[in-house]
């Protein structure tokens, strides 16, 4: 089995209307900077950048 101890769950937000759409998982030890994808928003409805929360 894989090992988990490097990967974190992290909270992605809309950078338009600020509201908490997403979980995903990340691993912390190679991947570094703070994540950024396009994703589809609910409440603006359309495909926005959502970033990783602090």
């Amino acid at each position: 089995m894989a090992k988990l101890e490097h990967r974190q769950g992290k909270t992605l937000t809309c950078t338009v209307c600020k509201e908490q759409n997403y979980r995903t998982e990340k691993n912390v030890k190679t991947t570094t900077e703070r994540l950024e994808i396009k994703k589809h928003c609910p409440r603006c409805n359309k495909h926005t950048v959502h970033k990783e929360e602090k």
